[in-house]
């Protein structure tokens, strides 16, 4: 696995020591280090890293109130850790976006596989959803070429692959997308 930027939020410092000595002895690089969730989301906004090594109960703002912050403003991968092993709190910690979680006091060679699968998912689901964005763009572009193409049919008479190569001459020639000069026919439209 490639050296990971890795924030550190725990409120015991020995912790944190500890957590920081087996992430450098990875080969990991620990970019910062928050006592509680206040700081881990500051943190992740300042230094946008690959992944949050995060308590879940912590003082301020708890472990699951962070990571909800921090996926929505700088999405990374987070695993967390707790001494507590209750199925509602592990439940949160999943619903939340936690992508491993580790129960304190955790052993050595259990870190690298925890850091390996959050990362990796993350990645995983991040490669999803600019695909399913890509698929949503690629639909509503579809979506204006066609009412734009009809539009044009119906009211200059022309056949769609008529219809098709007017967009498309008028993108070439104006330097924009097929999907901008769709949307400018469609306004032009909706305007008479």
């Amino acid at each position: 696995m490639e050296a990971l930027r890795a924030v550190i939020a725990e409120d015991e410092p020995l912790t944190r020591t500890l957590i920081r000595a087996r992430l450098e002895k990875l080969g990991h690089h620990v970019v910062a280090e928050a006592g509680d969730g206040a700081q881990a989301i500051e943190a992740a906004r300042i230094h946008r890293p690959d992944v949050i090594i995060m308590d879940i109960k912590m003082p301020l703002v708890d472990g699951i109130e962070a990571a909800r912050t921090i996926l929505s403003e700088t999405p990374c991968a987070i695993l967390f850790l707790s001494a507590f092993n209750e199925a509602e709190l592990i439940e949160d910690a999943s619903a939340t976006g936690a992508l491993a979680y580790l129960m304190k006091p955790f052993r050595k060679e259990d870190l690298a596989p925890a850091l390996q699968m959050a990362v990796g998912r993350f990645r995983q689901i991040h490669d999803q959803q600019k695909e399913i964005d890509s698929l949503k763009d690629t639909l509503e572009t579809r979506k204006l070429l066609e009412r734009a193409k009809g539009i044009l049919m119906d009211r200059h008479g022309m056949s769609e692959e008529e219809a098709f190569k007017r967009i498309h001459f008028q993108a070439r020639n104006q330097n924009k997308k097929m999907r901008e000069i769709a949307q400018s026919i469609i306004t032009a439209a909706d305007l008479i």
